[in-house]
């Protein structure tokens, strides 16, 4: 009998001009978060690359901890674009608990599951998985883009045997038949 209900709550289920100015209001605090939170992990980033310049013998590790670093800060400001969400479900009394509010819209953020908020916000759900994947792509050309310039710099020093190259190895040999390498 439940079943038949609920069928019935979701055919007469309209799309509200209020669910869609709450969606989007919560995307743009959740842009507005990540781009402070990922300007913050550039600063930090550079911050710490600047300091171990002097360390020559130990950059390829202090390199890595810098990556380490700015994925931890990404994840946190994650949480907490996760916690915004969920502070409106529990604010709306869309879940009442907030720890189940957290689970939910974290799972949702992940784009992992649906399904768990009454009808009357029921897009928010779509809305949630949106703005995942969206700080996901802009979190994942962060982490790119420091990747790519740690495997740069490392690179360039083992072909050049600097003091980060493979120990007991000599620095990498040039190919004569490729006039570009030379």
């Amino acid at each position: 009998m439940q079943e038949v209900i609920v069928l019935k709550d979701e055919l007469y289920y309209v799309i509200s001009l209020d669910e869609i100015m709450w969606g989007g209001l919560l995307l743009a605090v959740t842009m507005v978060i990540h781009g402070t939170g990922m300007v913050l992990t550039l600063r930090a980033s550079n911050a710490l690359k600047q300091r171990i310049r002097g360390f020559e013998r130990s950059a390829f590790i202090l390199g890595l901890c810098v990556l380490i670093i700015a994925a931890w800060m990404i994840i946190v400001v994650d949480l907490i674009e996760i916690g915004v969400w969920s502070q409106f479900f529990v604010w709306t009394g869309a879940i009442p608990n907030p720890s189940r509010a957290y689970y939910y819209a974290f799972v949702n953020y992940c784009t992992l599951n649906s399904g768990y908020l009454p009808l009357r916000w029921r897009l928010l759900e779509g809305m949630l998985g949106m703005a995942g994947l969206l700080t996901f792509a802009w979190s994942t050309g962060i982490i790119f883009m420091l990747a790519q310039e740690f495997q740069t710099k490392h690179s360039r020093l083992a072909s050049a045997g600097g003091p980060n190259a493979s120990p007991g190895r000599p620095p990498l040999a040039r190919h004569q038949s490729d006039p570009d390498r030379a």
